[in-house]
C-alpha cells in the first residue's frame, strides 16, 4: 500500500513563505498526476494546485502568481512553494497522486498564516 506524507507546513506571518513536501511511503507508482488541495476551517477541500508528469501545471485561482509546484518524478514526490502568504490562506494541506485511475492522499500538513 501506497501512502503519502506531507511536510513543511507551520505557521508564517503574512507576506512569509512555506514550502511544502509530499513523498510516498510503502509502495511506489508512477503517479501520473500529483497536486496539493486544502481545506479551510469551514469550508470544502478546494483545489490548490495540480502538477503532470509532463510537466503541465494547474493552479487554482486564489493562488496563481504566489505558489509555485514542481515535482521529482523519480521520487514520485512533489513541492509546493508558498509566497506571499494571506491569511486566507490557512488551511490543512493534503498532498494528492493519481495513477491509472486510483487515487491517494496524504493526512495533511497545517499551513496557518497570522500575525
Amino acid at each position: 500500500q501506497v501512502q503519502l506524507v506531507e511536510s513543511g507546513g507551520g505557521l508564517v506571518r503574512p507576506g512569509g513563505s512555506l514550502r511544502l513536501s509530499c513523498a510516498p511511503s510503502g509502495r511506489t507508482f508512477n503517479f501520473n498526476i500529483m497536486g496539493w488541495y486544502r481545506q479551510a476551517p469551514g469550508k470544502q477541500r478546494e483545489l490548490v494546485a495540480t502538477l503532470t508528469t509532463g510537466g503541465i501545471s494547474v493552479y487554482a485561482d486564489s493562488v496563481k502568481g504566489r505558489f509555485a509546484i514542481s515535482g521529482d518524478n523519480a521520487k514520485n514526490s512533489v513541492y509546493l512553494q508558498m509566497n506571499s502568504l494571506e491569511p486566507d490562506d490557512t488551511a490543512v494541506y493534503y498532498c494528492n497522486a493519481k495513477t491509472r485511475g486510483l487515487n491517494f492522499w496524504g493526512k495533511g500538513a497545517l499551513v496557518t498564516v497570522s500575525s
